[in-house]
């Protein structure tokens, strides 16, 4: 795809968020099912179509460490750490979760939230300017999508937008590492 036609499909994923839709789009990691991370209403639908207990925790990406501010009362110190010399993506599950739908914020008061580098996930989020849900997009119980030929067609049918960035990509992504990370800077890796 040129610049333009990535721009464009961009602006109309943005919209599309903006408007209380589900978008599919290519992340840092896997494939993923996004919506408004403030918006009730649509994540409820993104628990809906991937068939998935809405106790299962949904994660977040952000455009920059700056904004974990907005979406967590406070920020322990060695995140900023763990984000910045991360070698791969990295899910923080953090404390104090606040600004986001209530669906999204665990039973202990905790949400995952990724800074992602990614180019075109990034862009999104800049543009966005909010948190956006990022879940594997695929059925609950079946594997994640790793290149979007992947995709289970139901998938594809119940989001409002597909975004056509990186719908050609082959290259293997993997999953996240994700470590809790507790208020006083104690942490634990959950996946490596």
């Amino acid at each position: 795809m040129t610049q333009k036609e990535i721009a464009e499909d961009i602006r109309q994923a943005v919209e599309t968020l903006r408007r209380g839709g589900l978008i599919l789009y290519p992340t840092d990691t896997v494939w993923g099912i996004g919506c408004d991370a403030t918006n009730e209403e649509a994540v409820r639908r993104i628990f809906a179509l991937k068939q998935r207990a809405e106790t299962k925790a949904m994660l977040c990406l952000v455009d920059s460490a700056n904004r974990l501010q907005r979406y967590v009362r406070r920020v322990p110190d060695v995140a900023w750490d763990l984000i910045e010399y991360a070698e791969r993506p990295l899910t923080l599950i953090l404390d104090g979760a606040v600004n986001l739908a209530p669906s999204l914020i665990a039973g202990d008061g905790s949400v995952g939230l990724r800074v992602t580098r990614e180019t075109i996930s990034h862009e999104l989020c800049y543009r966005f300017q909010k948190a956006v849900v990022s879940t594997s997009a695929n059925i609950s119980g079946q594997p994640a999508a790793v290149i979007f030929s992947d995709i289970d067609p139901a998938v594809i049918a119940g989001v409002d937008y597909v975004m056509r960035s990186r719908q050609n990509d082959t290259k293997p992504a993997r999953p996240s590492q994700i470590m809790r990370l507790k208020a006083d800077g104690e942490f634990k890796v959950l996946r490596p």
